[in-house]
């Protein structure tokens, strides 16, 4: 699947019905998700089992679905959301496992990990839990970051290796009541790390 289609289709994933400041619960974009999930593909990284943590309302566990994956299995602790991203795959036609849990407390192991984690705005760390768990359970990890994170994402991943990263514009729509325009384009960094 070309990654326009793909674009459109998770165009039609809806989002938080009520975002949760704390958890950092904003919508990732069609476009970005599509934009990573067709570069894991072509590098053959869309197989076997794929776990989404902090999935949301699903869209990246739906578009790894969507590309083939044969397993894909989204977590998260809030159950509104999940319960959004089951509605989501549903009007997809896509078959995937949604699970209200800790990222902390996965134990599934998988092929692959796609996520989009909290960048740490609201509590300085946020996204460590994230990167901890996908380490521990997977072998090939995407990741969404803020830009300028490469330093901290090397020194974490310790012995792991980020094998390509680079840098786009992450459309950031009005969400909170601090949020000044309708659109925020903030540049974040896109991260495959091989363990």
């Amino acid at each position: 699947m070309k990654q326009r289609k793909l674009e459109i289709l998770l165009e039609k994933v809806g989002t938080f019905n009520s975002p949760d400041i704390s958890l950092e619960q904003y919508a990732t974009p069609a476009t970005i998700a599509a934009e990573l999930l067709h570069f894991a593909y072509m590098k053959g990284d869309i197989k076997g089992t794929v776990l989404d943590l902090g999935c949301g309302t699903g869209v990246l566990s739906i578009g790894a679905k969507l590309l083939g994956a044969e397993r894909v299995i989204g977590f998260d602790i809030d159950i509104k959301a999940l319960e959004t991203a089951r509605k989501n795959a549903a009007d997809l036609g896509v078959d995937v496992e949604f699970v209200h849990n800790n990222v902390s407390d996965i134990k599934e192991h998988a092929d692959t990990v796609v996520m989009n984690p909290p960048f740490g705005a609201q509590l300085k760390g946020n996204d460590r839990p994230f990167l901890l768990s996908a380490l521990r359970t997977s072998d090939v990890i995407y990741s969404i970051h803020n830009c300028g994170s490469h330093d901290f994402v090397k020194r974490f991943i310790g012995t792991s290796s980020i094998t390509d990263w680079y840098t786009t514009s992450f459309p950031m729509k009005r969400t909170f009541k601090f949020h000044k325009k309708e659109i925020e384009m903030i540049k974040i960094e896109i991260y495959r790390i091989v363990r």
